[in-house]
């Protein structure tokens, strides 16, 4: 249906009777409607479907024009302030429906160009009509994809860094991915960057006054070994933020959790529970999983990829033995280990082999926390007498677990709070996360130059690796890249944004 809609309005925006005559300011006559800077475009700009409001809005030199064309009283309203008019179709005069209309005159809008919103009932054949009527004005065209916001950044309004982190809002599923999406909205990545690229500034600065003014008696002592001095500190600032494990980029996309354990521990139920759905199928028969079953989930407000595998066994078949070789595959992967072992019966050989050959092993890798990060789940807690587990006092920290009654599920969480804040990063507090690997790419490129700094032959090689280093932080916060990466990330945007 709404993309019947949105046909019928970029049909209407091509029309054949459409004139093209140029406008000297937003408030007065219609502009080009040539893709382009001239051009005025529009959108749908809430969600899809039936809702009680729809917001529709316009960007461009045209957009006066459009206002006037579709209101009446004809006068703009005071800017920044809604007003209650009725709109009608500008060719039929046929009404369309009674709305709030908001006038953003530019620069002080959210693309810096004259902007509308027009704030309507939210059936289909309301904003249909009144996407139509928008495509029948002179001057106006469809928005594409992400439009709306690169428009605020070509004039300035947005960072590059800005932009993704809108982007990251939009898109953001938990609350971890919302806090850190406004945090990096807010600028707090890009005022880092825009330091750091101060810094280089002064210590060029310094470098080309040296190569300038060397034999100058009126330049100061010392020019060169400032520069250095800057240039140390700031090598060491990079490395921390690049020694993040990526902490950044999961908590974007999501840390890989695999649940993990012999045959018949509760992998399964537990992956439901988790997940508050039936992902997997449960059965008393071992090896009923056999394949990898995966599911995004929020987990403590982090997000995370849950992977059900087939339980750690020698295969009895080669389509088992095919899904523990999976199993141990994803287990590589993995940011996070949930271990699930039967509390009933941690004596049996497979109990036993499984905290040998992958507990242990695991929890000796990461003595750091840096690597792998593992939790020890002993599920079935109701079978065990009610005098209290008798456990093994050599046995690893562990959780005590029952999927069928639930008790022990808040600490679980817990834990995986904790586990998932130290894997993702604290959105909340400590320096701003690298959440792209587009970040991560010109920091390296930045502290290589600098490394390239320090080792140059001469003074004249020194100051172009600075230039070199600066233009990364350059292009990691403001842009100055090619149209391909560009395009990339405005892709992440709906239309209308």
């Amino acid at each position: 249906m709404w993309r019947g809609l949105w046909t019928l309005a970029a049909r209407a925006a091509r029309g054949p009777c459409r004139p093209c005559v140029r406008q000297s300011s937003g408030a007065g006559a219609p502009g080009s409607g040539a893709p382009g800077s001239g051009a005025t475009i529009f959108a749908l700009s809430s969600g899809q479907g039936r809702c009680g409001i729809a917001v529709i809005r316009t960007s461009g030199p045209a957009s006066g024009h459009a206002l006037r064309s579709l209101t009446a009283p004809r006068e703009l309203p005071r800017a920044r302030s809604a007003s209650l008019r009725l709109l009608t179709d500008p060719r039929s005069g046929e009404p369309l429906d009674r709305a709030l209309v908001l006038w953003f005159p530019g620069p002080h809008s959210f693309t810096g160009e004259d902007c509308v919103e027009f704030h309507v009932h939210g059936g289909p054949a309301v904003v249909s009509g009144v996407l139509q009527a928008l495509g029948r004005v002179p001057g106006l065209r469809p928005a594409e994809a992400g439009e709306f916001t690169r428009r605020a950044f070509a004039h300035g309004k947005l960072s590059l860094t800005e932009v993704e982190g809108l982007a990251d809002l939009i898109h953001a599923e938990t609350e971890a991915q919302r806090r850190q999406a406004l945090r990096q909205l807010d600028g707090e990545l890009g005022q880092l960057c825009r330091g750091w690229a101060e810094t280089l500034t002064k210590a060029l600065a310094h470098v080309e006054a040296y190569i300038d003014f060397g034999e100058d008696d009126n330049l100061e002592e010392g020019v060169l070994e400032q520069a250095d001095s800057q240039v140390r500190e700031l090598a060491v600032a990079l490395e921390t933020h690049l020694r993040d494990a990526r902490r950044g980029q999961r908590l974007r996309s999501g840390a890989h959790v695999v649940v993990t354990g012999p045959p018949n521990a509760g992998k399964s139920s537990l992956v439901n529970l988790l997940s508050r759905k039936p992902v997997s199928i449960v059965s008393p028969e071992p090896g009923t999983t056999r394949d990898v079953l995966e599911t995004p989930v929020d987990l403590a407000g982090f997000p995370a990829l849950l992977s059900d595998t087939a339980g750690l066994r020698e295969g009895q078949g080669p389509v088992e033995q095919e899904g523990v070789r999976r199993a141990r595959e994803r287990l590589e992967q993995a940011d996070l280990i949930l271990a699930v072992l039967d509390a009933s019966d941690l004596a049996s050989p497979s109990s036993c082999d499984f905290l040998d050959t992958v507990v242990t092993p695991a929890i000796a890798r990461s003595p750091n926390g840096n690597g792998q990060r593992l939790l020890l789940v002993l599920n079935k807690s109701d079978l065990l007498p009610p005098g209290g587990p008798d456990l093994s006092p050599e046995l690893p920290p562990h959780l005590l677990l029952s999927c069928l009654t639930g008790a022990g599920l808040d600490g679980l969480l817990e834990a995986l709070r904790k586990e998932l804040a130290a894997v993702c990063g604290n959105p909340s507090t400590g320096p701003p996360l690298l959440t792209r690997a587009r970040h991560q790419h010109h920091l390296q490129a930045c502290l290589d130059a600098l490394g390239s700094y320090r080792h140059a032959p001469d003074v004249a090689l020194a100051a172009e690796a600075l230039r070199v280093a600066r233009g990364h932080l350059a292009r990691l916060h403001g842009g100055g890249g090619t149209e391909e990466v560009l395009d990339i990330i405005f892709r992440d945007f709906c239309v209308g944004k």
